[in-house]
């Protein structure tokens, strides 16, 4: 019987080596390439024809879930498995809605992880046990909970600096009157409003005040102060 035919994309030289010894010590696995990023992965699989695809998302030049997303819409026979330290629930969806036939956290257990490359060649869809959790909470949250959530996930984007002026800019703060609070110059209040807007996808300090409220307003441990 033919083995599975597995390519490997990591921008971790490391990770891609410890996924090696693991998939090819099972005799019925081959690990038939390696990519460190997502448009490697693109020529690797329409050279190599894998039937199993193990896809990190954080990568140089092309994510894991563009690639993947790529994969679908060229029609390529390979099953897609999302293997990253990711698992927020857009991060989730996302890579669902883009093909990927199973999704991973990398601290699977070795046996676990050739068990679902197995199964994944067989046509079988496969989640980690915290990201089934983490699927059924978000379908049966309400939508407060899931607002409230999505706006969390945007505000932990941001350094602790970049935070307090967040916090700052909600309270309708003017970036003269947040240097003053803050202790630091407006050259480099406006820096870091550049860099929230960025972070949190917004384009004006209205829809940063709609982030922190929607979040449930600023960490009450989390006041303003030197630094």
């Amino acid at each position: 019987m033919s083995r599975v035919r597995v390519l490997l994309v990591d921008d971790d030289p490391l990770v891609r080596a410890g996924l090696r010894m693991i998939l090819d010590g099972a005799p019925d696995l081959q690990v038939v390439g390696e990519a460190a990023d997502g448009q490697q992965a693109l020529d690797l699989v329409a050279h190599e024809l894998p039937d199993v695809v193990l896809m990190d998302i954080r990568m140089p030049r092309m994510d894991g879930l563009a690639a993947t997303r790529r994969l679908r819409e060229q029609g390529a026979g390979a099953r897609v498995v999302i293997l990253t330290t990711f698992d927020t629930d857009e991060t989730v969806l996302t890579a669902l809605r883009h093909g990927a036939v199973g999704y991973l956290l990398k601290d699977t257990p070795p046996a676990d992880l050739v068990l679902a490359v197995r199964r994944v060649a067989l046509g079988e869809p496969i989640l980690s046990a915290a990201v089934t959790t983490r699927l059924i909470a978000a379908v049966t949250a309400s939508p407060d909970d899931s607002r409230r959530r999505a706006a969390r996930a945007l505000l932990d984007r941001l350094t602790d600096r970049e935070r307090e002026v967040a916090y700052a800019v909600s309270e309708g703060l003017t970036n003269t009157e947040i240097s003053r609070s803050l202790f630091m110059g407006v050259a480099t209040v406006k820096t870091h409003v550049g860099s929230v807007f960025a972070k949190l996808e917004v384009t004006n300090r209205v829809q940063v005040a709609r982030c922190v409220h929607d979040a449930g307003g600023p960490d009450p441990g989390a006041g303003p102060g030197p630094g």
